[in-house]
């Protein structure tokens, strides 16, 4: 019986026309995060289970219920859930909190969580993240948020609204631990297993719960923004400044917790109603106490996270465009056989230019390269016989208007070609 293997659910293929959708975005991220003065940084596709227990938070849910892990050789390992946690321990291990803060990087990879495939959120997703370390001033946190606003901006997005709150300090979050079982406590029957767990190890948890009766629950909880202690107070409040001075517009949301342990004062997402339910794509904080808990000096950090998959389909509902793929330059067609080693070298020789070049590599008849030329849409095409090679010169054929002119096969082939297919691109007509 034949094998019908497919990918797994939740996971999804990128090929043909969809990559440049791909690329459209990561070149917009990596060329803004440049201009922020950021430098990319690659980690491990895995890392030892026990840091995101530590940094993520042994009671949230993606810790609880949404990684994948293997035990191989008594070690156990995890399939990266999200980038923060293994950068910053990169950053540590290669000592480069060391060097001069504060420390930039930015990066593009795959996160792996077991949850419910949907439209914008996979098994397997991938994100384009940036992390800074070691700046305390709210006016890092601004900036770094300008970053992410200047990405949504170049990409052409529109309907998005930033949502900025403060989740305060150690100090002022045990105020308002104190605060949140008091009120959980009188409706403990009605919450799922999970939160009566996260009741007296971390009730902030319980506001995250995706259980429709859970959240029901704690739209009237006591909100964080009441128990800020003087310092995270006056930071939220300067961040807020510094973003009206930025004309960035933003909403104070109190019931923005964000999924992960880590976070310390600003948080902050950019949300979108054009994708349906999952409709933030970028999201991020402050995790001023991350370092010094993964072993590194008591550094503060803050970044974010944005979903590529969300992203693109942002961009798909909306009409935006995506980089143009400009396809084939030339094709060439050898009428023989005889004729494919001067193919190779005119292929070559117009690559060295940055061209897309093609010819038979099949053996395709004269008739046949032709609807394979159109096929793949070539620009111009080349046909060589006897005739033009002994001679040393070949017409050139625009594809799009059917005209053709004589073009030498000699030295001057490349710089003859690049004049004529740039003129092409910018709007001119062969002559």
């Amino acid at each position: 019986m034949a094998l019908n293997i497919k990918r797994p659910n939740g996971t999804e293929d990128i090929t043909g026309k969809n990559i440049r959708k791909w690329h459209t975005v990561e070149r917009t991220a990596r060329d803004a995060a440049a201009e922020f003065g950021f430098h990319e940084i690659r980690i491990p596709t895995f890392e030892n289970t026990e840091l995101f227990q530590r940094s993520v938070g042994e009671t949230t849910d993606v810790v609880q219920k949404e990684m994948y892990s293997v035990i191989a050789k008594e070690t156990k390992f995890t399939l990266r859930p999200e980038g923060t946690a293994g950068t910053i321990r990169a950053m540590l291990q290669n000592g480069m909190l060391n060097e001069a803060l504060p420390q930039k990087a930015f990066y593009i990879l795959s996160c792996f969580r077991h949850e419910r495939p949907q439209a914008g959120r996979l098994r397997e997703f991938h994100q384009f993240g940036v992390e800074m370390a070691g700046s305390k001033l709210p006016s890092a946190d601004a900036d770094v948020i300008l970053l992410a606003h200047t990405i949504i901006s170049q990409l052409g997005i529109k309907n998005v609204e930033l949502k900025i709150n403060s989740i305060g300090c150690p100090k002022c979050r045990a105020e308002y631990h104190k605060a949140l079982k008091a009120y959980f406590e009188d409706k403990k029957d009605q919450l799922c297993d999970t939160c009566l767990s996260r009741l007296e190890k971390n009730p902030m948890r319980i506001l995250d719960c995706k259980s429709p009766i859970c959240s029901e629950i704690a739209k009237d909880a006591p909100v964080i923004l009441d128990f800020l202690c003087e310092e995270c107070s006056d930071h939220f409040q300067k961040l807020q400044s510094y973003l009206t001075n930025l004309d960035l517009s933003f909403t104070v949301d109190p019931k923005i917790v964000r999924g992960l342990d880590y976070y310390t004062k600003t948080v902050f997402e950019f949300v979108t109603t054009d994708i349906g339910a999952q409709g933030t794509i970028c999201g991020g904080g402050r995790y001023d106490g991350l370092i010094k808990q993964l072993g590194g000096q008591d550094t503060p950090a803050l970044g974010f996270a944005m979903g590529l998959e969300r992203l693109i389909l942002t961009m798909e509902n909306q009409g935006v465009e995506f980089d143009e793929d400009l396809g084939c330059s030339l094709y060439i067609a050898p009428m023989d056989e005889s004729a494919v080693p001067t193919a190779m070298k005119i292929a070559k020789e117009i690559r060295s230019g940055g061209f897309n070049v093609e010819f038979d590599t099949v053996g395709r008849g004269l008739k046949a390269q032709m609807k394979y030329s159109d096929k793949i849409g070539a620009a111009f095409t080349i046909v060589l016989g006897d005739n033009e090679i002994s001679s040393g010169t070949a017409k050139l054929k625009n594809m799009k208007t059917g005209e053709q002119i004589d073009i030498k096969l000699d030295d001057t082939l490349l710089n003859t070609f690049s004049s004529i297919a740039l003129d092409d691109m910018f709007g001119g007509v062969l002559e």
